[in-house]
C-alpha cells in the first residue's frame, strides 16, 4: 500500500454481549465491564491526498448523512489530526469521505468506528509507520469505543471500555438489529441510570463490575443458546426510561423465539440473537411487520475491526 494516492478502511459496528456499568468515578466517566462484539454492518472511510493547504476535511454520504458533523468536532477529523499532531505532520492535507451505514447515536460505536477508519487510513496514506499499540494509544485518547473499533472480534472491556483482553470465543453468531430513526445521547443515558440507582428504581451497581462466568463460558462453548439467555445490559433501563417504544421491539423479539433481545450500548439500536440464518430472517419479518423498528438489518459475528480494504492509485 506504500505507493496509494489513497485507501479505503472499513470499520465495523460493535455490539455489547454484556455491558456492566459501576457508579459514577472522580472523572465523571463510569467504570465497565463489558464483552464487545463486532457485527457486521460497517462504515467506509476512502482518504485520499488533499492539495497542499487544503487541510483535513470530510463528507458524508448514507441515510443518516445529515445527522453527521463535517466540522472539527467529527470524531474522524478529530483522529486524523491527532494523528498528525503526534507524528509532526505540520502540513497534514486529507480529503475523506465517509459512506455511513452504522446508525448514528444507535449505541453501536458508530463514531468511534470512523475514527479508527480515519486512523488506520491516514496512518497508511501518509506512511506513518505506527505500530498496533501505537494506534490503539490515539484511539483511548479519542474515545472509549475506539481501541475496539481496531481490534475487532470479541473482546473484554474494562476502564471506561478502552482495556481491551481478547475473549476465547468459537462460532459465528446470527443477529438482528433493530433500528430506530432517532438517536439516544450517550451522557444522557447514563445519566438517566443514574437517576434510576438514586432513585431506588434499579439496583445499585457493584463498585467493581464484573462479567458473567456463564457468560465467557458460552462463548468459549460457542453456544448460541446458552449466549442469549446470558445478555444483558445495565443501561438497558435507562434507555427505556427515555424511550419507552423500546419495549415494543424486546416483546416483538421474545414472541418469536429470539435466544436473547436487549437494548445495544446505550441505545436505541435494538439486537436479537437468532439461532441460525433461516430463523434470522424470521425474526427480521417480524419486526419490520410488527412497525417496532424503522429499519431492519440481518448480520453476523464476529467480525475484523478497522482494515484497509482497497488501494487506489492514480
Amino acid at each position: 500500500m506504500g505507493t496509494a494516492d489513497g485507501v479505503t478502511v472499513r470499520a465495523p459496528a460493535k455490539i455489547n454481549l454484556e455491558l456492566r456499568v459501576g457508579p459514577p468515578r472522580s472523572d465523571g466517566y463510569h467504570e465497565v465491564a463489558t464483552v464487545f462484539h463486532a457485527v457486521a454492518l460497517f462504515d467506509d472511510l476512502t482518504a485520499v491526498q488533499g492539495e497542499p493547504g487544503e487541510g483535513i476535511s470530510i463528507v458524508v454520504h448514507g441515510p443518516q448523512a445529515a445527522n453527521v458533523p463535517v466540522d472539527e468536532s467529527n470524531l474522524a477529523v478529530r483522529a486524523a489530526r491527532l494523528l498528525a499532531d503526534r507524528v509532526g505532520l505540520v502540513d497534514a492535507d486529507v480529503r475523506m469521505q465517509l459512506h455511513k451505514q452504522i446508525p448514528v447515536a444507535g449505541g453501536m460505536a458508530g463514531g468511534s468506528a470512523d475514527a479508527a477508519a480515519a486512523l488506520v487510513a491516514c496512518d497508511a496514506l501518509w506512511h506513518t509507520g505506527l505500530d498496533r499499540e501505537q494506534l490503539h494509544g490515539l484511539a483511548a485518547e479519542l474515545g472509549s469505543d475506539v481501541p475496539f473499533s481496531l481490534l475487532g472480534g470479541t473482546a473484554i472491556g474494562s476502564g471506561r471500555g478502552e482495556r481491551l483482553i481478547p475473549a476465547l470465543a468459537r462460532g459465528e453468531y446470527h443477529w438482528v438489529i433493530a433500528l430506530a430513526d432517532h438517536g439516544l445521547s450517550t451522557p444522557a443515558v447514563y445519566s438517566e441510570v443514574d437517576r434510576l440507582r438514586d432513585a431506588g428504581l434499579v439496583p445499585q451497581p457493584l463498585a467493581e463490575p464484573e462479567i458473567s462466568g456463564q457468560l465467557m463460558q458460552a462463548l468459549r462453548a460457542g453456544d448460541a443458546e446458552a449466549l442469549g439467555a446470558c445478555l444483558g445490559n445495565d443501561l438497558q433501563a435507562a434507555a427505556c426510561s427515555l424511550d419507552p417504544s423500546l419495549e415494543k421491539a424486546l416483546d416483538v423479539g421474545r414472541k418469536v423465539g429470539a435466544l436473547g433481545g436487549m437494548v445495544s450500548g446505550s441505545g436505541p439500536t435494538m439486537v436479537f440473537l437468532a439461532r441460525d440464518s433461516s430463523h434470522a430472517l424470521d425474526l427480521a419479518v417480524a419486526l419490520t411487520a410488527s412497525g417496532a423498528a424503522a429499519d431492519v438489518r440481518r448480520s453476523h459475528g464476529p467480525v475484523a475491526g478497522a482494515r484497509l480494504v482497497e488501494a487506489i492509485r492514480s
